[in-house]
């Protein structure tokens, strides 16, 4: 039986939906991040990171492959019984409503800082929540017909960024691994938040119409998160210096005010304001995730009631909690923390767990 036959997505849609939730907000500051730890060799780190995330993402793959048309939160109880499993979703709840959260308060703080500094945050929480509620509510087959539009719509948008070569310093790579290799080990945690998404298979997986590609899927998906951040990180590192790539809180918008058209100005502004579709897209699978699992934890299908109970607690907190850029900077970091548990450490010790239970012959009822 087909539970999700109603809002199934396809292969592309699959890959697109875990593609942007990687790169929505990570990208913008990933090269400071990694310059901080790493120096100019912090583009070696992307790649031990991806080779990192892959590995995870195809544990996940192997977990869901086993259960294939059950979301994880459904899974737990399954393997765990039904408190102890209630209580894992609880934890897998809260980890993607905070991981939405973050994002949109780092979204509304970018957007103050580039944009309309001026504007106060609830009326950017509102203005924010109107189209996402509209799409998250519908489920995950409009999510998924909408990552395609994101997908198409940004698709000129890493070829802008070749005009900052103009003027680049390769020298500032050089020599390579200068620092030596442990640098280079220590900064790939900070690569983590940046690839989080592909854990979202977990909740994706039941709802893929070809589950047999759902690897090959996923590491299209890795792939072409790891071939932006490099560019993007390359780029940075060549056209500022060591020292100044870390002033800079969102080195890729700096990148963009270099940029000199003759028939447009501040080139960024424009860029961000489309950009926030591919924020949005950050934003709204977590979302998505954490309503479904809450309404599945309370025995409902429909997931459009907790939905709107997270989009008021959103509009109620914008009006008594202003985050500074430090603030916002040190939820990301916590977010980064969370995730390592939550989508590094907890599928290989589920893959685990459930290679015993399947072992032990307590395959659950399909």
């Amino acid at each position: 039986m087909r539970k999700y036959s109603f809002n199934q997505i396809s292969l592309t849609q699959y890959i697109f939906i875990i593609f942007e939730t990687q790169v929505g907000i990570g990208v913008l500051s990933l090269p400071r991040d990694l310059a901080k730890t790493g120096g100019t060799d912090g583009w070696i780190s992307i790649l031990l990171g991806w080779m990192l995330s892959l590995i995870l993402s195809l544990v996940v793959i192997q977990i869901m492959g086993k259960n294939p048309e059950y979301t994880l939160l459904e899974l737990l109880s399954q393997y765990f019984g039904k408190w102890v499993g209630k209580s894992l979703s609880v934890i897998w709840i809260l980890y993607a409503a905070y991981a939405a959260s973050v994002v949109m308060f780092s979204t509304i703080n970018m957007i103050k800082l580039w944009i309309v500094p001026e504007v106060r945050d609830f009326i950017l929480m509102i203005l924010f929540i109107i189209p996402i509620y509209i799409i998250t509510k519908q489920g995950i087959r409009v999510i998924g017909i909408f990552a395609e539009i994101v997908f198409i719509v940004s698709l000129w948008m890493p070829f802008l960024l070749l005009y900052a070569f103009k003027d680049s310093h390769w020298l500032f790579l050089l020599p390579i691994g200068k620092e030596g290799f442990f640098p280079i080990l220590s900064t790939v945690k900070s690569t983590i938040l940046s690839f989080l998404g592909f854990e979202l298979a977990f909740i994706l997986y039941p709802f893929l119409t070809d589950k047999k590609s759902a690897s090959k899927g996923i590491l299209i998906a890795n792939s072409l998160s790891m071939i932006i951040f490099v560019t993007v990180t390359v780029i940075s590192f060549v056209r500022f210096s060591p020292d100044e790539i870390k002033d800079y809180a969102y080195p890729t918008l700096n990148l963009l005010k270099l940029i000199q058209l003759p028939f447009l100005e501040r080139l960024e502004i424009i860029f961000l304001s489309i950009y926030l579709c591919t924020l949005f897209m950050t934003i709204i699978p977590y979302l998505y995730t954490a309503a479904l699992g809450a309404s599945q934890l309370c025995g409902k299908q429909d997931h459009r009631n907790v939905l709107r109970i997270l989009m008021c607690l959103w509009v109620l907190s914008s009006f008594i909690f202003i985050p500074s850029s430090s603030q916002i900077n040190q939820m990301g970091k916590s977010w980064g923390a969370a995730g390592t548990y939550v989508a590094y450490v907890f599928p290989i010790l589920l893959w685990i767990y459930g290679r015993l239970f399947h072992h032990a012959g307590k395959e659950p009822k399909q």
